[in-house]
């Protein structure tokens, strides 16, 4: 299919389809139980140190930068939709991270965040992995829906970028839930299938980001900017921490630098 065909497409119906690719992704991390019982954790770290580099880099070239310019564009102050934006997206991620109840991976149970309750440890783990991929296809759902206001093939390259960038970090994400969930005691078939769950709401982020920028197209610059705020506290609050627990901390630093290489070489290649 040629460009000039893909961006004749409804953003929104573009939009599902990169979702459903980054929750694939998510699903073929989780397949991993299936080969594996445990896993190292200086492996477990260094994936989750690349998860932490993709989002870094994403946050800015293709959310930030792209606000901006934007902003720019349309005769604005060009700081004031990213600041804005950027901040509101820490803010609604904040609120999420006191509401919703979730473990962090290797935590024990007492260390559970968010409002108080008798779920189980598995719940709270997938809970958790949930939280991060929210932002996730926020921004992906964002980026495609970007194509209404801007529909060329730059902007659909830097969306497919985003979208790219967001599968291969998912992948480690998905082992992340499923090979500990095998380790509570579930079975192979049932801890693959709440680790890809843990990726649904990928699409659904997705297409209410998408959505949104349609309806209301002057707020593309601070969506673009909400989503990058939102994917960073991820990163600040959950990934850098896992990542850096035990004694190889250099691996996870490692696995930073190699995806924040890796989604910048994607965006600025293909964007």
């Amino acid at each position: 299919m040629k460009i000039e065909e893909l961006l004749e497409y409804n953003p929104i119906l573009l939009a599902l389809l990169a979702t459903l690719f980054t929750w694939a992704l998510t699903a073929l991390g989780a397949s991993m139980v299936f080969f594996f019982k445990t896993i190292n954790k200086k492996i477990l770290n260094s994936m989750l140190g690349f998860a932490a580099g993709v989002m870094i880099a994403a946050s800015f070239w293709s959310l930030l930068k792209p606000s901006i310019e934007m902003a720019e564009a349309n005769g604005s102050i060009p700081w004031v939709p990213a600041c804005i934006g950027f901040l509101s997206g820490g803010a609604f991620l904040l609120l999420i991270d006191k509401i919703l109840p979730h473990l962090h991976i290797g935590l024990t149970i007492d260390k559970a965040e968010g409002i108080k309750t008798s779920w189980q440890r598995s719940v709270l783990l997938i809970l958790a992995i949930t939280l991060h991929n929210i932002p996730e296809g926020l921004a992906v759902g964002v980026a495609f829906g970007a194509l209404a206001n801007n529909p060329d093939a730059g902007t659909l390259a830097g969306a497919v970028a985003l979208a790219i960038g967001i599968g291969l970090q998912n992948f480690p994400e998905g082992a992340a839930v499923s090979i500990p969930l095998r380790r509570e005691g579930f079975s192979r078939l049932k801890s693959f299938t709440y680790g890809q769950l843990s990726g649904i709401v990928e699409p659904i982020a997705g297409v209410i980001g998408a959505a949104l920028v349609l309806l209301i197209t002057p707020l593309l610059p601070y969506a673009l900017a909400f989503a990058a705020g939102a994917m960073i506290f991820v990163v600040v609050e959950e990934l850098i921490p896992e990542s850096q627990s035990g004694n190889e901390t250099d691996l996870s630093s490692i696995g930073a630098m190699i995806g924040f290489a890796t989604m910048m070489v994607l965006d600025v290649a293909l964007g």
